[in-house]
């Protein structure tokens, strides 16, 4: 790398700062969390790869976490489906586990390298990607210019910028155009998302829509959602999915005042961070209310107020005992969090209004009157009371919310439509490469 490169990456880091670059609070989570992770990996975040490259044409595909996974999935699935390899890097255990359980050996499954040059260097030098596909917001400045000075075309789906980042990106354009430019096309969530990477230096850049919406139904495992409803029987429910910290205390102040009016109420809480179930068990009791740890197997009792689900990849087992959810991260914290499942798995959905990271998705659901925003812990009580009080207009939030699932598919055409000048010369060359028994 030359020293422009390397002056430029600095000069990003200092001016865009972390909120921009996704890895370096990975970086300080990974130093954080040491000892938590899979024995034997922690060589993976510096490039140190755990397993052999397979001989032929190989793409790199990169999904930071849970969301960006399962978006990615059916991509990749159809990516292999051509015969093409895959290393799917991800940063956390939990995507790790999501990988191996919707893709299995299917794909190479990595953690991602740190974006420090001797990692990215490490990690490019043993896989030899001949395509790097980057899902959603991922930026890195050291493994953008490594790539591009390896000459390796990267495409950037399912791209969105937050307002942060985009005004954050905005203040030194002349940086931002120098990493954009690496990017041999960039397929963009919703139309604001797109203009705003060409008004960044992004040439060329299309829209798909969302490509979580192309995602399978969340699954579930029928026996476990048996004995869930069995324990439930016909207590009246509603969840609090994907909270963030404090709001599951306005959720459980939630929960005590409609208890006043539903006594056998139910109120699920899924935070977003499992490892955060005991402290939030903890304060949720001294507040005088009696929680079940799905994770330690607790039973759900009468006087069980609140069910903590507080396991992984359970999403669609949570979400399929109830028709009222509340996506969190909308409250307490910026930026929202993902309104689709809850809309698949036929939930009518109430958010904070802090959803500027899921815009499209809200603003496309609340037109269609599948979604409606709530500005506090009073206004979300009314609103659940409302729809456990009017099934009928509980039922229209819901069927609104799947008319507007079914309306925006199509993302994940449009994207291997935008894929297919780097994916077919790849898939002529696996061809060429079976018959001759050889790699290039």
């Amino acid at each position: 790398m030359s020293e422009r490169w390397a002056r430029l990456v600095l000069s990003t880091y200092r001016w865009v700062g972390a909120a921009a670059f996704p890895v370096v609070g990975a970086y300080v989570a990974f130093r954080a969390s040491k000892g938590k992770e899979e024995r034997g990996r922690h060589g993976e975040r510096y490039g140190v790869a755990s397993v052999a490259r397979p001989s032929g044409p190989l793409i790199w595909v990169h999904a930071a976490s849970v969301g960006e996974t399962s978006a990615v999935t059916p991509l990749v699935e159809a990516i292999v489906d051509m015969g093409i390899h895959v290393v799917l890097t991800t940063g956390t255990v939990t995507s790790a586990k999501m990988v191996q359980d919707r893709l299995g050996d299917r794909v190479i499954h990595q953690y991602v390298p740190l974006d420090l040059k001797p990692a990215v260097d490490r990690f490019l030098t043993h896989w030899q990607p001949d395509l790097a596909i980057i899902c959603e917001s991922e930026i890195w400045p050291m493994t953008i210019l490594e790539l591009g000075t390896r000459r390796v075309p990267q495409v950037l789906v399912n791209g969105r910028l937050s307002d942060r980042s985009f005004a954050n990106w905005h203040k030194r354009p002349s940086i931002a155009e120098a990493l954009f430019e690496n990017l041999a096309h960039v397929v963009a969530q919703s139309e604001i998302d797109g203009e705003r990477f060409r008004t960044l230096g992004a040439r060329p850049v299309t829209v798909s829509g969302n490509l979580k919406v192309d995602t399978a139904i969340p699954p579930v495992n029928d026996a476990e959602l048996s004995a869930l409803q069995r324990m439930i029987g016909s207590r009246k429910t509603w969840a609090a999915i994907s909270t963030h910290q404090g709001e599951e205390q306005i959720v459980a102040q939630v929960h005590h005042m409609l208890k006043a009016r539903h006594r056998d109420l139910l109120t699920i809480i899924v935070p977003r961070h499992p490892d955060r179930a005991i402290e939030i068990a903890a304060e949720i009791e001294k507040m005088g209310m009696k929680v079940a740890l799905r994770s330690r197997g607790d039973q759900i009792a009468p006087d069980t107020d609140i069910y903590l689900g507080d396991t992984i990849g359970d999403m669609g087992l949570y979400l399929r005992v109830t028709e009222v959810a509340f996506v969190g991260r909308s409250l307490t914290a910026q930026g929202g969090q993902n309104p689709l499942e809850p809309a698949m798995l036929r939930s009518a959905i109430l958010s904070g209004r802090n959803v500027q990271n899921f815009r499209d998705s809200y603003q496309r659901l609340i037109k269609n009157g599948g979604a409606k925003l709530v500005r506090d812990k009073d206004m979300l009580a009314g609103a659940v009371n409302y729809l456990f009080n009017n099934p009928e207009e509980r039922q229209v939030m819901i069927d609104a919310g799947l008319k507007t699932v079914e309306d925006m598919r199509g993302s994940l055409t449009r994207t291997m439509t935008a894929l297919e000048p780097f994916i077919q010369p790849l898939v002529l060359q696996a061809r060429l490469s079976n018959r001759e028994g050889g790699w290039k």
